[in-house]
């Protein structure tokens, strides 16, 4: 959602699941709205077109997810028109350093979110949060501004947790939380984010091909944009999809560090579907276990071959990756902090470490007794093939398993 009018939510992109929605339309539809023009770089028409043609004719949204999904697209195109108008007149936006930022990166279920948000304990560590991505228009003065977008995200977020109950459960968000990049993303109409909600094999085709350098640079400024006129701290980012477009990020956040989680894929693919399955719930009522679950696997281990292919082609990285475990994060949160930050010639402060132990002590494992997970059967899944398929990722990290089939959720 956008910093637009919240009274005005009743526009409708697609009127039924036959018609291809026109993209100029909806862009001239948001250009009207704000009267703004611009919608800056990089160029949208093509993204744009594939999703909603995509988003039209597979997807099989029912009446609800085609209105969810319009407001967004619309929320977003408004958004990044006044964002360019902004940037426009933002004093000194493109001096703003971005040194050294932290990508967490890797598995998918594998801690990252957790690990995310202990490194934003860290004073002179900075997080993108979920309020100010969902609503980054600045205003160089009143706090009072600020306090009304967290209160906006908030009751937003309240919305999304009725209407999808069982979100809460495998992915718990909060205004204040750190936030993913393919949310950013997403005003580039680049992003990952709409694969994860959407069953959108066009658009998904057509991302995998895409440069994604473009919607690196976006990003950069971006939190150029957030940090501006702040005192310059370390940015720590996160999205397991980074592994994906590697070389991109690389390009745009040359000194870039990565830290990459593990765990073990028969542990991860089961909360990954279940996770998959729950978002799509939310947009379409037609989904198939298997085939999420078969899908899930095979993009899981592109992604490992990805990341090992790209830390293989540039051993001048090899000192800017830091493998975490999930066992080890789990077991010792603190501990584990204190070996990335002593990597990366750190210290973590008496503070930071009361504020890890404490977030540590109140967290529990996501619940289940809600909502059954679906098993690796029921994915269509067989567990030795997938250890067979992932044995050179296992192998080469020293990934093990935790959980018996029984335990796994």
């Amino acid at each position: 959602m956008s910093d637009n009018d919240p009274k005005q939510t009743s526009f409708v992109l697609m009127d039924s699941d036959s018609v291809y929605p026109d993209a100029a339309a909806v862009q001239k539809r948001a250009q009207a709205r704000t009267g703004l023009l611009d919608f800056g770089v990089p160029p949208l028409e093509v993204p744009l077109s594939v999703l909603m043609r995509s988003l039209a004719e597979e997807a099989s949204l029912h009446r609800l997810g085609r209105f969810l999904a319009s407001v967004h697209i619309r929320d977003l195109l408004e958004t990044r028109l006044r964002l360019v108008e902004s940037w426009k007149h933002w004093d000194g936006l493109e001096a703003e350093p971005v040194q050294q930022p932290i990508f967490v990166t890797g598995m998918p279920r594998s801690g990252s979110t957790f690990l995310h948000k202990l490194f934003s304990l860290d004073s002179s560590n900075r997080a993108p949060r979920v309020w100010e991505v969902m609503y980054p228009l600045r205003k160089r003065q009143a706090a009072h501004h600020v306090k009304s977008k967290i209160w906006r995200a908030e009751t937003n977020l309240w919305w999304f947790r009725r209407l999808v109950p069982q979100a809460d459960a495998v992915y718990p968000m909060r205004a204040r939380d750190p936030h993913e990049c393919v949310a950013i993303h997403s005003y580039t109409f680049l992003s990952q984010e709409f694969i994860s909600c959407f069953r959108i094999p066009r658009y998904e085709a057509f991302l995998d091909k895409a440069d994604l350098t473009p919607t690196y640079a976006w990003e950069k400024r971006f939190l150029q944009y957030l940090q501006s006129g702040q005192a310059p701290r370390r940015w720590v980012l996160k999205s397991p999809d980074h592994v994906r477009s590697l070389e991109a990020l690389w390009k745009v956040f040359p000194d870039a560090i990565f830290i990459q989680t593990h765990r073990h894929p028969l542990e991860t693919l089961v909360s990954s579907g279940y996770h998959t399955e729950i978002l799509r719930g939310m947009f379409t009522s037609q989904q198939n276990r298997r085939e999420i679950g078969q899908r899930e696997a095979e993009i899981m281990a592109d992604n490992m071959k990805r990341i090992m292919r790209f830390r293989d082609m540039h051993p001048e990285l090899t000192d800017r990756f830091i493998d975490v475990r999930y066992q080890e994060l789990t077991a010792d949160p603190e501990g584990t902090l204190q070996k990335i930050y002593k990597r990366m010639g750190m210290t973590v402060s008496d503070d930071m470490a009361a504020l890890v132990r404490r977030l540590a002590s109140t967290r529990g494992r996501y619940s289940s007794r809600r909502n059954r997970h679906p098993t690796l059967n029921e994915l269509g899944l067989d567990g030795r093939a997938v250890e067979q398929e992932f044995g050179d990722y296992c192998s080469r990290f020293e990934v093990k398993r935790q959980l018996s089939d029984g335990q796994m959720h």
